[in-house]
């Protein structure tokens, strides 16, 4: 998610969804249809319903994906879905949003529930895009439920599902649209069913434009140059990655753009990666018109979405604690290619960006900025590490950020997940300072009461050029 005032261009801060991993506990691609809940999403005018089917009794059924809003922090299923089924409420447990038995006994095995699909910026993962012709795509990952024993439970579960071990699996979801067919994984088909279907499934008649090295969905009212300028940007910028990196995830990706109108004063840019898919959403009377600086933004906005079929969708971190990794990893690769691409392109001052937001953040443990609501620390310091990797893999080949993560990539294209551990003993192979990876190990687990210094004695190791002025960490 990337916002701005008027007065100025401010560093992108994109929501966790570009590459989130498959919720733990969640079964393998072969599920049985009787070992899981299943759900049927159905649109009926403007009339929404999700019917679930529960497979076992269970005093509680949590929902794995469980976000809040972004800035104000809220649930935003509580605003969005009200339970019709008597004796079952629906409500937050710690981390979760759960539903709930009034009577401490288990829930129905039929519950129903009105949905009321609204776009909103959410922390870390994947919210629902409303296109003004009336246009609806829902994330499939939101209707995945599990049984869990008691509220107490509930609140004892860790903010991180990955590796925990849980009842049953993801949900199979049918979903359908009574006014005619819905898009699937880029078809349009009478409805879906399916589990872990990891995409976007889009409601009504949003025009598909199918491309070359493109499959673009965009709201009707959003500004030209906005799609033209990704038709023909997002190519370049992966046939780079390409080159680099070796293949990515999806080599014709489907991208769906909506529009929230020009509201004044703003200038928005969000986005997120799943399997083969884009989604991205615009706002505010800043991008309206091309101008200069909205240009170079919305080219690096791309680069950083399409940085993430290769960092986040071919190899992925292992737990949420790891998403500097995927996040300040794309970061990096896309000031790298606009620099490769347009050369007038200020890269050093997007990295200073990087650097100060990291410095202001890193006094906490950037591993926990997540739980904090402070997801920026994820991308400014893992690009700020990445920077400091670059360096020392320059040093030892002369080469640069590419050089140092496409053997990680290939290392890891069998398993998917690339760990921190891996990133930090590829730093010590290609660095030979362990001083490197304790400092970065330090800023994540523990934060510094001096991150301003800690970061300086990393870069100055690493030998990037920098100088300290007045206390402030500035690249030159």
């Amino acid at each position: 998610m990337f916002r701005t005032g008027p007065a100025a261009l401010a560093a992108l801060t994109l929501a966790l969804g570009a590459c989130a991993t498959t919720a733990p506990g969640a079964a393998p691609a072969a599920i049985e249809a009787a070992a899981v809940p299943a759900v049927t999403v159905t649109r009926d005018g403007d009339v929404w319903t999700a019917d679930y089917v529960l497979d076992r009794d269970a005093p509680v059924w949590a929902f794995y994906s469980s976000s809040l809003i972004m800035e104000a922090r809220r649930p935003w299923r509580l605003e969005q879905w009200r339970v019709l089924t008597p004796g079952v409420v629906l409500e937050r447990i710690g981390d979760r949003d759960v539903l709930r038995a009034v009577d401490g006994g288990p829930v129905p095995r039929r519950v129903s529930i009105a949905l009321t699909p609204k776009s909103e910026n959410l922390e870390a993962d994947y919210g629902v895009l409303v296109f003004t012709d009336g246009s609806t795509a829902l994330p499939s990952g939101q209707f995945d439920v599990f049984p869990v024993a008691s509220p107490g439970a509930v609140a004892e579960l860790p903010r991180d599902l990955n590796g925990h071990e849980m009842e049953g699996g993801p949900a199979m979801v049918t979903w359908r649209d009574r006014a005619g067919p819905i898009l699937f994984r880029g078809r349009r088909v009478a409805e879906a069913t399916e589990a872990e279907a990891d995409t976007y499934v889009l409601f009504g008649a949003a025009d598909l434009v199918e491309g070359e090295r493109l499959i673009t969905v965009a709201d009707p009212a959003l500004p030209a140059w906005i799609g033209e300028g990704i038709q023909t940007f997002a190519p370049r910028v992966a046939d780079l990655y390409a080159e680099r990196l070796g293949p990515g995830q999806s080599a014709r990706p489907t991208i769906m753009m909506s529009w929230n109108g020009p509201t004044p004063g703003m200038t928005s840019m969000g986005g997120s990666v799943l399997p083969g898919l884009i989604v991205m959403t615009f706002e505010g009377e800043g991008v309206v018109d091309p101008t200069a600086g909205v240009l170079a933004v919305s080219r690096w906005f791309i680069g950083h979405e399409s940085a993430h079929f290769w960092l986040g969708q071919t190899v992925r971190y292992d737990v949420a604690r790891d998403a500097w990794i995927t996040e300040g990893g794309a970061d990096m690769m896309a000031i790298r290619a606009m620099q490769s691409i347009d050369p007038d392109w200020d890269a050093r001052a997007e990295l200073q960006k990087e650097v100060d937001d990291c410095v202001l953040r890193a006094n906490q443990p950037v591993a926990e900025a997540a739980g904090r609501g402070e997801h920026r620390a994820n991308y400014a310091c893992g690009a700020v590490f990445a920077l400091v990797a670059e360096a020392a893999q320059r040093r030892a080949t002369g080469g640069d950020w590419f050089d140092f993560l496409r053997p990680l990539i290939d290392a890891n294209r069998a398993d998917g997940v690339l760990t921190r551990d891996e990133w930090l003993d590829a730093l010590d192979a290609v660095s030979g300072d362990p001083s490197l990876r304790r400092d970065i190990e330090t800023l994540l687990d523990k934060g510094s009461s001096t991150p301003a210094g800690v970061i300086a004695g990393l870069l100055e190791r690493a030998a990037v050029p920098m100088r300290l002025e007045s206390g402030r960490v500035v690249l030159t």
